[in-house]
């Protein structure tokens, strides 16, 4: 994924997470991810209740519940409680719902390719019990053309019921595929986290108000 360094990284203050295997950390905000947490206007489905600045600095002075790793060495999950009123990312499609998903060609900014996502609409999902920031090492933004002054640099964030990660959507497994020329981060295709993939948002699917 091409990111930009948000100015909110200049304010990213040091800790040591819960576990005494990670040592003194800083975290910063991607453009990337702070125009999709923190629309400039803003939306039910992103993060509620917090500013940019404010999520920073929690996520730089709170303590972690765990740390998950992520896809690839480069990319690990905080897990922290929701301290916001944020809801949770997905909704399981059922008979009931199934008529409202909806779907489009989208693109993630102006430099990507759109793909097809789809959504649905008229549907609520209930208040998110964690929160898990998705951060990237400051060598790999460095290799996607983000260079940032702290050791982490949040892309995303996921709202959920339990304390674990959802499985990445397949679209962004392939863009990874791809390499960082199509917002991507260059790592392969594993194919058995791919058919997992498809089986969780076969169920599932986003939301938006």
């Amino acid at each position: 994924m091409a990111l930009a360094v948000t100015a909110i990284a200049r304010a990213a203050l040091p800790y040591r997470v819960a576990d005494s295997r990670v040592a003194l950390m800083s975290i910063v905000l991607t453009d990337f991810a702070l125009t999709r947490l923190f629309p400039r206007e803003p939306r039910r489905n992103t993060i509620q209740d917090c500013t940019p600045e404010q999520f920073v600095a929690h996520l730089n002075t709170q303590p972690p519940l765990k740390v998950l790793p992520g896809y690839a060495p480069f990319c690990q999950l905080h897990v922290h409680r929701n301290w916001t009123s944020t809801r949770c990312l997905t909704v399981p499609i059922t008979t009931d719902n199934r008529a409202q998903l909806r779907s489009g060609y989208e693109a993630r900014n102006a430099h990507e390719l759109p793909v097809l996502v789809r959504w649905f609409e008229g549907v609520q999902s209930p208040v998110a019990m964690y929160l898990l920031p998705i951060l990237y090492s400051r060598a790999q933004l460095a290799k996607e053309g983000t260079p940032i002054n702290a050791e982490w640099g949040v892309v995303g964030c996921l709202y959920t019921a339990e304390p674990e990660e959802l499985p990445m959507a397949p679209i962004t497994m392939l863009r990874n595929a791809l390499g960082v020329e199509e917002g991507g981060s260059g790592v392969p295709l594993d194919r058995q986290a791919y058919r997992r993939s498809v089986a969780f948002w076969d169920c599932n699917a986003n939301w938006r108000p």
